[in-house]
This record gives structure tokens, sequence and C-alpha cells, in this order.
């Protein structure tokens, strides 16, 4: 299998890596600086699950210099989304499928809507990860799962090739047929992680252990359970209950990527996140206080 990464970034670069470590031929597309840093430093790996170095990785600058792919996986910023289109349609037109792991939802419908229906699978992951200087990951947490899944029957071959390499992958790759249902369990919770870390500039512990500032967290989840409802995803309670019981079982410095932007003084992702769930909520006719509170609170430190 041939797979594209486009978004090497610390995402990009681990599940890339470990496509590699897999037996895939993994080509990395990126923009020319993050070329030269690859050029100079290579891309290495420092995980908790295991280091690995990628030896002589494949990078282009540019997705005429690919003949041909299996697979785009997309992991760029949303908003990197729009740049990042021409190269996407260039790989689909030369028969790729895109598997897109960016946070939110409203990318999927963008991707369907350029990409046709047909090509554009169902994706996400939970793993915190980072670059350092060298333009290394760092993978810190315990957990680095990718679940995929189809949103069309015609994805049915290229979903069950992945099923086949995460046999040899060394991250927790999980199938799912039910893959509309877990991305907005993943926008519910990321939604409601990223807002609180960095609208309060800490990781998980301190605002668990404070029952007034995990309350908005909390306040967070209830809201975006009560929007994936309104656009019949069912999630429950009980779902929201699992995503307060992950926050409380996070290392105490784990905190969200949106947070390590803050830090390092990058473009946030809010606009696309908390933004969007805004913009799906006014289309519904339903209001997202603690949302739209914390979405005011990040908004300042959007633009680096």
């Amino acid at each position: 299998m041939h797979i594209v990464v486009i978004g090497a970034g610390a995402l990009g670069a681990y599940f890339g890596g470990r496509f590699e470590e897999a037996g895939a031929k993994v080509t990395f597309l990126v923009r020319k600086k993050r070329a030269e840093q690859i050029q100079n430093h290579g891309l290495d790996i420092k995980s908790t699950k295991g280091d690995y170095a990628i030896k002589n990785p494949k990078i282009v600058t540019n997705a005429s210099e690919i003949d041909a792919a299996d697979l785009v996986f997309l992991s760029v910023k949303g908003y990197h989304l729009k740049g990042a289109m021409d190269d996407v349609k260039q790989l689909v037109e030369k028969g790729a499928n895109v598997l897109p792991v960016l946070n939110g939802i409203e990318h999927v419908s963008v991707l369907q809507e350029q990409l046709g229906r047909d090509a554009v699978l169902g994706g996400l992951c939970f793993i915190i990860a980072t670059l350092n200087n060298k333009g290394h990951v760092e993978h810190s947490s315990a957990f680095h799962n990718l679940v995929f899944g189809p949103l069309e029957p015609a994805q049915t071959t290229i979903c069950n090739q992945l099923e086949e390499l995460s046999k040899q992958a060394n991250i927790k790759m999980i199938h799912s047929k039910a893959i509309s249902l877990e991305l907005w369990k993943k926008y519910m919770y990321i939604t409601a992680f990223s807002g609180i870390t960095t609208a309060t500039n800490l990781p998980i512990g301190p605002i668990c252990d404070y029952k007034e500032t995990f309350y908005v967290a909390e306040m967070i989840l209830q809201e975006m359970k009560r929007l994936a409802n309104k656009y019949e995803v069912e999630l429950t309670d009980v779902d929201v209950e699992k995503a307060k019981k992950n926050f409380m079982n996070l290392n105490r410095d784990a905190t969200s990527s949106m947070h390590q932007d803050r830090r390092k003084n990058l473009t946030l992702e809010v606009d696309h996140l908390h933004g969007g769930a805004l913009r799906l909520a006014k289309a519904k006719g339903l209001e997202l206080p603690f949302t739209e509170a914390v979405y005011g609170l990040i908004k300042p430190f959007e633009n680096a």
C-alpha cells in the first residue's frame, strides 16, 4: 500500500512512521521549510510505545511528483485545509482515497463536496505528541489510536486493506462500522479538552482539582452531546461520563494540541473546532453558552 501523508507535524509524522514500520510505502508531502528540516535532521519517533527512526524518508513538496497512491492520510490543521486541497485533488484524480484525521466535523462535508463522497473515509485519532526543535516526534501518551471506517459502501476495499495493515502496525487501529458516531464522540471530547486547557492555559491535572473549573468542561461535553443529537447522532449521557473519566485518568501534565500551540505562540484551531460547533448550532437554532464563552476566551490567542 502506498500512503501519502499530507501534514507531517507530530500526528502525521508519527502515524506515517508507524505505517512505514508496518511495511507500507510512505511519502511525506510537506512544505519546503518542513522538507528542509527533515532532510537536515531526519525523522525520528521517540515514543512510550517504542522508538523508531525513519531511514531515508521519502519527501516531496508537490503532488505532481507522485505518480499514484492508494491513500492520502490527511493530518493538516483545520486552518490549512483550504491550502492543501489542490494537492489532495490531484492525488484523488490519480486514484487515491482520503483518510482525514482533522479534529472537528465540518471538514468532512467540505472534502466530500470537493472530492466526491466516495473518496472520503471517516477517520480520527487519539494521541498526545509534539515535535521537538529538530522536528522529531515526541509521543508521551499511553495511547496511539487510529479509528477509521467507511462513510460510503464503495470504501469497503480500502478499509479492508487498512485493517490488514493494522495487523503489522505498532498502533491501535480500529475499523469502525459506525464511524460517524465515533467522529462525533471525538468532536465532543476534543472540544471540551482543547477548550478548557487552552482557555485556562493549564494541563488537565489542575483543571480536575477544581470542581468549578472542571464543571465548565462538563458543560461543554453536554452541549456537544445536544448538538450531535440535533444532527441525529445518538450521543448519550453515558458517552459524556466516559469522556469525563478519560479526562480524570490522564496524566496530570497531559494537555491538548491546541494548548501546546498556544504555549508555542502558534496559530490555533479554535475557529475550526469551537467556531465550527457554533456555526452548526446556529443552523439548528441551538445555543451553546459554555462553548461560546470558551471560544471568546481563546480567540485573542488564535493568530500568533
